[in-house]
């Protein structure tokens, strides 16, 4: 698991155990994260936050391989 993925789950995690943090995270991503987990997500990255329902759903459909850049080459890869 990568240190994107795992930092992914943490942050779902608190999502669904505190109710402030999650109101604050649909509003404010970066704010949010910076707050609960002290990462600053750089000016570059977009960061966009929506939440699931029963009946609507989301695929998130990340770039190809081929195009991205290991987060060894990127600082911004791994929002450090």
């Amino acid at each position: 698991m990568t240190a994107e993925q795992t930092l992914q789950e943490k942050i779902i995690q608190k999502a669904w155990e505190d109710a402030e943090f999650k109101k604050q995270l649909l509003a404010d991503p970066k704010a949010a994260v910076k707050e609960a987990f002290g990462i600053d997500v750089p000016d570059s990255i977009e960061v966009e936050v929506v939440e699931e329902t029963a009946n609507k759903y989301y695929l998130v459909l990340p770039q190809s391989p081929t195009v991205v850049k290991s987060a060894d080459d990127s600082v911004e890869a791994a929002w450090q």
